[in-house]
């Protein structure tokens, strides 16, 4: 019998827990390759991993953080630092989840009523075929993609946020919205190109603004530009390509060191 180090018998093969979780055992043989997901036991006989139910749910808390687009290093590091309470990261996935959810529902709507005014049956003003979509909406949306990769975030965030004057913030949203006006502009352009790259480095600048954004987090926000709906839903309103190059654009920066500058 295979018993996990503190003597209680293991539950899941690597294939039970991969089934319940909906990923590949591949993918559990490489989080335990990586130091991100270790099993529980190994059979002293035959070498096979076993996970018990704490193991499962840091499985679990793994691919909440995936979903919100954070990379696997940066999830280690939330999942190994000293102060982290899995009940209140479970509490930050569910205002998260919520807001986003809250967030779709609009942009439904939005879809609903446009559908109805190219019928016919309603008018609209062009400010109501984008509302959902404003710059602070989408200044929101980064801070909380920000905060998911650390609880401290948020409280820096909102410290320096409280600390702006009404012209200060009014300032720091317009200059985030000109940034992608301008990325706009440069598209078609190579991602790496010197011009690209000093717009992606006035965006580095702006989200100073609320928090200092370490590479994993500019990394993840690059990638929840392109492959989170709320996120690429806002880009594309700007025009149908920029999700997919302004991250493109951003994992160029973080992957030439800019990012640590």
């Amino acid at each position: 019998m295979t018993r996990t180090a503190n003597g209680n018998q293991a539950t899941y093969t690597v294939k039970q827990l991969a089934d319940l979780a909906g990923v590949t055992p591949r993918t559990l043989r490489h989080y335990d390759a990586i130091g991100l997901l270790r099993p529980s036991a190994v059979g002293d006989d035959n070498g096979y991993r076993y996970y018990d139910d704490k193991a499962a749910l840091r499985l679990q808390q793994i691919l909440f953080y995936r979903e919100m687009g954070m990379e696997l290093s940066a999830i280690r590091a939330v999942l190994d630092a000293p102060e982290f309470e899995t009940a209140a990261a479970l509490e930050r996935h569910r205002a998260a989840l919520s807001a986003r959810a809250g967030r779709l529902q609009h942009l439904i709507h939005t879809i609903d009523r446009t559908l109805r005014h190219l019928k016919g049956e309603i008018e609209m003003t062009t400010q109501d075929l984008f509302a959902g979509f404003d710059e602070e909406t989408q200044a929101r949306y980064e801070k909380e993609a920000a905060e998911m990769y650390d609880p401290k975030v948020v409280a820096e965030s909102s410290r320096r946020w409280k600390s702006y004057t009404a012209e200060d913030k009014a300032r720091i949203q317009r200059e985030g919205g000109q940034i992608y006006q301008d990325m706009v502009a440069l598209l078609g352009r190579d991602p790496a190109a010197a011009e690209v790259q000093a717009v992606v480095a006035r965006w580095h600048d702006n989200l100073r603004a609320f928090y200092e954004p370490t590479p994993d987090i500019l990394r993840g926000l690059g990638q929840a530009y392109a492959a989170q709906p709320e996120f690429s839903a806002f880009f594309a309103t700007l025009h149908p390509d920029l999700p997919a190059f302004l991250s493109r654009a951003i994992e160029t920066y973080v992957a030439a060191g800019a990012a640590g500058r």
